[in-house]
């Protein structure tokens, strides 16, 4: 007769960069069942949001996330110009395609690196962050920060990419393509990687499109689905390039997906940059009428959306916010299940998975459906519990 062993990865775990607990229920090595916990990392920014001005709100949502920190700002600024009917000015769109491009190859470059060290190859990690300082570099050059760069707004951004800079971007895009190559020969072409990624981590087709999984999780699994092509925003139909898919729908496809997408995100801003018209690259708004709006972003690790509602006070009286891990770190019922206690780890990361921006709160609700504990409620009971334990302290020390 088997007998399940729950195996805890989390809340705190050397593979995860952020708290987030999977309880693995095993049956010698095999896993058998897995239960997925999030919460950890709750920060309420949708909350917050409805206290900002509108143009305050990019700044915020920038830090939901460190390594994709454009997709949010980028999906907002969407929404609110599809809720006011704003016309960006053109530079504009090619200025935040730039950006989101560079952001998704650094994103991609730290995936490679630490799905290299997940599997003990940590000269694979030390190139890949090798290759990604000089993209960070280039963030500091046109926008002043390595990461939470500060560009969109609603009607454009918030600098313009100065000619002076362009020839440093360019060499930097250059020096990035012998890099790529040899990821690729190193990592694709080595029978050992491919031993151990190859057939791991499966999510088929049909899982994927069940699980409504996005990004390069659904890429390598057959699903052909990309914002960018499929609802076009900023500059990417004033471009060409190609949505690449993989079939195999392992961690070993999900490895070529993103290698394979570097290629394409050094190419869009190369024709960017060569496309890029002269003028204005902020549209100036100052009021927001009432209305509801949706942005869709293809970030990183797949679509991103917002919605946003006004009612004509310049700020959202509602925001929003779905991120693509939400849905990708779900599908590891399907990917970790069947696997060995060695592959779930890997399996897990394979995803790309940003806690930070999948984080919900639950509302505590009677039976009758009526909700007797809000956001605003949470907060107080975290503040008694506080007060209470300091006058505990203050009682044992008197003591």
């Amino acid at each position: 007769m088997s007998h399940k062993v729950i195996i805890p990865i989390g809340p705190y775990h050397p593979l995860q960069e952020e708290p987030e607990y999977f309880r693995l229920y095993v049956e010698g090595e095999k896993v058998v069942d897995i239960d997925i916990v999030i919460g950890y990392m709750h920060r309420g920014i949708e909350e917050l949001s409805e206290h900002k001005h509108f143009d305050q709100v990019p700044f915020l949502v920038e830090r939901i996330c460190g390594i994709c920190s454009t997709s949010h700002p980028l999906a907002y600024v969407n929404a609110m110009e599809d809720l006011a009917g704003i016309e960006v000015p053109e530079r504009a769109l090619y200025i935040r395609t730039i950006i989101a491009e560079l952001e998704r190859i650094h994103s991609h470059l730290l995936w490679l690196g630490l799905a290299g060290h997940f599997i003990g190859y940590n000269t694979v990690w030390m190139w890949a962050w090798k290759y990604r300082e000089p993209v960070l570099d280039i963030f500091e050059m046109i926008t002043g920060n390595r990461n939470h760069y500060a560009m969109m707004k609603v009607g454009g951004v918030r600098r313009d990419i100065i000619d002076d800079d362009i020839p440093e971007l360019k060499k930097t895009l250059d020096e990035l393509i012998p890099a790529v190559n040899m990821f690729k020969g190193a990592v694709m072409d080595d029978p050992v990687i491919q031993a151990r990624l190859k057939g791991i981590g499966i999510l088929n087709r049909q899982q994927a499109i069940d699980w409504c999984v996005v990004g390069p999780t659904a890429r390598a699994s057959g699903v052909n689905i990309d914002i960018r092509r499929d609802d076009p925003y900023a500059a990417y139909d004033k471009v060409s390039w190609n949505v690449i898919v993989e079939k195999e729908g392992d961690i070993f496809a999900k490895t070529k997906v993103r290698i394979l997408e570097l290629y394409e995100c050094i190419g869009i801003i190369r024709q960017c940059l060569n496309k890029m018209p002269k003028g204005a690259f902020d549209a100036d708004i100052k009021e927001i009428p009432p209305g509801e709006g949706i942005g869709r972003v293809e970030a990183p690790r797949g679509e991103c959306f917002h919605y946003v509602k006004s009612d004509g006070t310049n700020r959202p009286i509602r925001h929003k916010i779905r991120a693509p891990s939400y849905v990708n770190v779900a599908s590891n019922k399907v990917a970790c299940v069947g696997g060995t206690i060695s592959d779930a780890a890997i399996t897990l990361a394979a995803v790309d998975p940003c806690y930070c921006c999948t984080e919900r709160v639950a509302v505590l609700k009677k039976v009758d459906n009526k909700k007797i504990l809000n956001g605003w409620d949470l907060i107080k009971l975290s503040q008694e519990k506080t007060a209470q334990l300091k006058e505990g302290l203050r009682d044992g020390k008197s003591g």
